[in-house]
């Protein structure tokens, strides 16, 4: 399986999971105070939303990137 293949297939999982899911979150420790040996951190969740647009872009671009693999 060459590279080309391999990319078109990456580039169609990613377009269908960002569709499927809509985007995830991930959670950001930030350091606001430090006084002597106490810490004081604060959490926070943050969400990146994946437009629909983005995805399907991504699944198409994926068809032809394997499209044009197979044709060389």
């Amino acid at each position: 399986m060459n590279s080309t293949k391999i990319i078109g297939i990456v580039l169609i999982v990613a377009g269908l999971l960002g569709a499927a899911l809509g985007g995830f979150s991930f959670t950001q420790d930030t350091h606001k105070a430090s006084l002597g040996p106490i810490n004081m951190s604060v959490s926070e969740e943050k969400k990146v939303n994946i437009p629909l647009w983005a995805s399907i872009a991504a699944i198409v671009a994926g068809a032809a990137v394997l499209v044009a693999g197979s044709k060389r």
